[in-house]
């Protein structure tokens, strides 16, 4: 096969695997919801959610400094690129190498932060009271070691990827989430929040681990254990994916963000805003996260080609339908905040008041999505380059800029505060992205995406104020969420139809083909 047809088949699979990787998220968060629905009934939203949600940020951290996305981003254009020019023995090792390194890395990281997860856990949560703050120890040393599997279950997933499997890459959440159901359905009773915990470590082995290495092994590809740090093919990786691993997008630190800062407000601020952080990722990942890992080894395969325009009119293919629909869904995510989040988690020990705060603050977080999704999207233009440096201290600089707006915003204005800082700064972070695109690269046009923007604004103000209107006429949550969800897809889809730009209209109209298609057969 000609790189040319190589090249085509790669980019005619993004629709596909783009669709594949969305259900997988949309399901996968369907899945957080119901983690989230037994979180909020057991527990509800108080000091011992904050100490859980808190129990995360080291590990978190952890696995930022040890890959972060850095896997699928940096090693996918590396891999391919090693694969096509040096062959596959050579990729196999690099892959071997980096296992190998990566495993005895994690393990020895992981040990240290657990022997000092008290005073690290104090550094960052001084406001805690002391039971919180020994509970979130306790609860940081449980799910720790689930970093490690994540880390070297990254590697393996990209190499799935860069070989066409993405079927691993859909799963992996949805048994991680899996795992902390069934944590906090068989153990939440008896053990609180520490249910949850062994349900998350539990998860982390099954679903990011185990399920790649055996698709990998069906795939008759080799998963070596080789301990080289001074290999010169896996220097050379570090070297590309240094950048995603010592930078801080936002993409990453606004989560720390939010817990640092809400863990200086009143207690339970932390689990508030965590409860509707998790609603606004839906969209986020259906869109953003689906969208940017389908595209990446496309867009790979064209950077690597030396096809200049073709891959600038394929990002911007790309970034026109994601952000139309992204704020659109931000528009629909407004209108059925408060009966949606009544309908999700007012049960058990959460209560009415518990909604309202979440409701508030989820309205807030919808102005970020459409950033969120560009941002994804935007970046791989870059890592599809091999350019991580770049990106790398822009997003960098962005971030540290960003701490005084959510230091003061959460001062001034509380979790609102919080979530707004965070809605401004993915936005700002998202065009500084893409204006860096142009000027760096020459791609993609920047005009065509603001049309874009301004369309998708005009549906998502219609759409979403018709549903958010329709939804207080009715007071019982679900009814509330069927009629305003009703309201808002009746405006929302004739009118991306009408005023979405060329290419959303061309992608819509290829999925009714597709749908009258599979109808008549």
């Amino acid at each position: 096969m000609s790189p040319d047809t190589t090249s085509r088949s790669h980019a005619s699979r993004i629709p596909f695997v783009a669709a594949l990787l969305a259900g997988s998220m949309l399901f996968s968060r369907a899945l957080g919801l119901v983690r989230e629905m037994v979180l909020a009934s057991q527990l509800g939203a108080g000091a011992e959610v904050d100490a859980y949600r808190a129990a995360f940020q080291i590990p978190d951290i952890l696995f930022h400094f040890l890959s972060g996305g850095a896997f699928a981003v940096a090693f996918v254009p590396f891999y391919v690129r090693l694969r096509e020019s040096r062959g596959g023995e050579a990729a196999g090792r690099l892959v071997a190498t980096a296992f190998g390194t990566l495993t005895l890395v994690s393990l020895a990281a992981t040990a240290a932060l657990w022997i000092f997860a008290e005073p690290l856990v104090a550094l960052q949560f001084p406001q805690f009271a002391p039971e919180t703050r020994a509970l979130t120890v306790r609860l940081t040393r449980i799910v720790l070691p689930a970093q490690v599997f994540f880390v070297i279950g990254g590697l393996v997933r990209a190499v799935l990827m860069a070989n066409d499997r993405f079927a691993t890459q859909a799963l992996a959440p949805l048994v991680y989430n899996g795992g902390i159901i069934a944590g906090g359905v068989l153990l939440g009773g008896a053990l609180g929040a520490e249910g949850f915990a062994w349900g998350a470590l539990a998860g982390a082995v099954i679903g990011p681990f185990v399920l790649p290495v055996l698709d990998l092994r069906r795939a008759g590809l080799k998963l070596g254990f080789r301990v080289a740090p001074h290999d010169p093919d896996f220097l050379a990786y570090l070297w590309r994916a240094a950048p995603l691993i010592l930078g801080l997008s936002l993409l990453t630190v606004d989560e720390w963000y939010d817990k640092w800062f809400g863990g200086l407000l009143a207690e339970g601020t932390i689990s508030l805003i965590g409860y509707a952080r998790m609603l606004m990722l839906v969209p986020v990942s259906v869109v953003g996260q689906a969208v940017a890992t389908a595209a990446l080894p496309a867009l790979s395969q064209l950077a690597s080609e030396g096809r200049r325009e073709e891959l600038h009119a394929t990002l911007l293919r790309i970034l026109q339908p994601s952000l139309m629909l992204a704020a659109v869904l931000a528009g629909g995510v407004w209108a059925l905040a408060e009966p949606g989040v009544a309908l999700i988690f007012e049960r058990g020990a959460f209560t009415a008041q518990d909604t309202e705060r979440v409701a508030a603050i989820l309205t807030v977080f919808c102005f970020g999505i459409p950033g969120w999704v560009v941002q994804q999207v935007a970046g791989r233009g870059f890592y599809a380059r091999e350019d991580m440096w770049r990106p790398m201290f822009l997003s960098t600089g962005v971030a540290l800029l960003a701490i005084p707006l959510y230091l003061a915003l959460g001062r001034g204005f509380g979790a609102e505060g919080i979530a707004a800082a965070g809605a401004l700064a993915m936005s700002g972070s998202a065009l500084v992205l893409l204006v860096a695109l142009r000027l760096l690269h020459g791609g993609p046009a920047l005009a065509p995406l603001a049309g874009t923007l301004a369309r998708a604004g005009v549906v998502a103000l219609a759409a979403g104020g018709a549903g958010g209107l329709a939804t207080g006429l009715v007071e019982a949550p679900l009814t509330a969420c069927l009629v305003g969800g009703s309201v808002f897809a009746a405006v929302a889809i004739p009118g991306t139809w009408l005023l979405g730009d060329k290419t959303t209209r061309e992608l819509l109209r290829g999925l009714v083909r597709r749908l009258r298609r599979s109808r008549g057969a």
